[in-house]
């Protein structure tokens, strides 16, 4: 291999295991000569010569939820571009699952796990961090050296919604969370209080529904925001496929989106650009999130990584405007507006 790309079997050795101190060209040499004969390395034997399996493990709460998908992948394109393989596990946000996960990819000898479940409980974090193991945490973890942390702008993409919403002229928000024993859930939560605050905005208690960050948790919020005596004009909601299930649950009634009701989202999942009518959602980009954590994982594997002393990541938030948000109802610009076409203002609730 080193002679039929013209370097060192060092420079070889180097190129292939992701040391970056390679010159391009040189790389680009012994690339298109591992392509040109077929080179497939050896991962076991160089994780015994080097004492490195070039392994990330990367944990989500499920598979079900776009997100996830969509984040799984982004992550496995760039830990591959730059020469490791990923051990990919689902939680279904089961402690005991959790814990079982990662003592697996512990015995596969992974070099760092990114755990991006957005809800890791206290107790769990406490026994991953006693051993001296590279991991990567979304939002929050304790100070030691061989943590890391993507810290998620939430305030800063719920705080645009909100005030688009106020500009548009709605008053009464509501907000569906995600479930309240998630870290993440009470600060997108929060974040929607205190956007709400800073315009004068009181939030009565009934417009504030606890979820479950899937299509049916939102079917059941907008119900229960239905059943009040007057709906809110506007509702934000936790993560996209809660959104989605609030335009179903409206869908089955007399009020349109966003002739009577604007929704708003989070995430920015694929598939809320193709929702009927298109998601108004705060972007939390998959890609930023997936290249913060190889970088976080790998400054803390590579002593040797331009980022090995940095601990934070900043994850920025902002917010999509599309179709699904619009003047409140009877407001004189909403009035001013093509009426719906009288098939979908005439549906009834099945």
């Amino acid at each position: 291999m080193a002679r039929h790309a013209g370097v060192s079997i060092a420079t070889v050795s180097r190129v292939v295991n992701g040391i970056a101190t390679v010159a391009p060209d040189l790389a680009e040499r012994v690339w298109s000569a591992i392509k040109e004969v077929g080179y497939v390395p050896n991962t076991q034997a160089r994780a015994l010569v080097s004492g490195r399996s070039r392994i990330l493990g990367l944990v989500v709460s499920e598979i079900t939820n776009p997100f996830f998908p969509e984040l799984v992948q982004e992550f496995e394109n760039l830990a591959v571009e730059q020469g490791y393989e990923v051990f990919i596990g689902s939680t279904n946000y089961d402690t005991t699952r959790t814990e079982a996960l990662i003592r697996r990819m512990l015995q596969r000898s992974v070099d760092g796990v990114a755990i991006m479940t957005f809800g890791i409980e206290e107790e769990l974090i406490q026994k991953l961090v006693e051993r001296a193991f590279p991991l990567v945490f979304v939002d929050a973890g304790p100070d030691l050296p061989n943590i890391r942390i993507l810290k998620v702008n939430y305030g800063e993409g719920i705080r645009e919604a909100v005030q688009h919403l106020a500009a548009l002229g709605h008053r009464r928000i509501a907000f569906i969370s995600g479930p309240l024993q998630m870290r993440s859930a009470i600060a997108r939560r929060d974040a929607f209080l205190g956007a709400m605050a800073e315009l004068g905005l009181t939030v009565p208690p009934e417009h504030l529904v606890e979820g479950t960050h899937t299509m049916e948790g939102g079917i059941k919020a907008s119900e229960q925001l239905l059943a009040l005596a007057e709906l809110p004009t506007g509702i934000v909601c936790s993560n996209d496929m809660t959104a989605i299930g609030v335009l179903h649950g409206l869908h089955r009634t007399t009020q349109s989106v966003p002739q009577d009701v604007s929704v708003v989202g989070f995430d920015d999942i694929h598939l809320a650009q193709f929702m009927l009518p298109s998601l108004t959602t705060v972007r939390m980009s998959c890609k930023h999130l997936a290249t913060a954590a190889v970088q976080a994982l790998r400054a803390g594997i590579e002593p040797d990584n331009p980022y090995a002393q940095q601990k934070e990541w900043q994850i920025p938030t902002k917010l999509v405007v599309r179709q699904s948000t619009s003047f409140p109802r009877g407001s004189l610009p909403a009035m001013a507006r093509p009426a719906a076409p009288a098939a979908r203002r005439n549906r009834i609730k099945n």
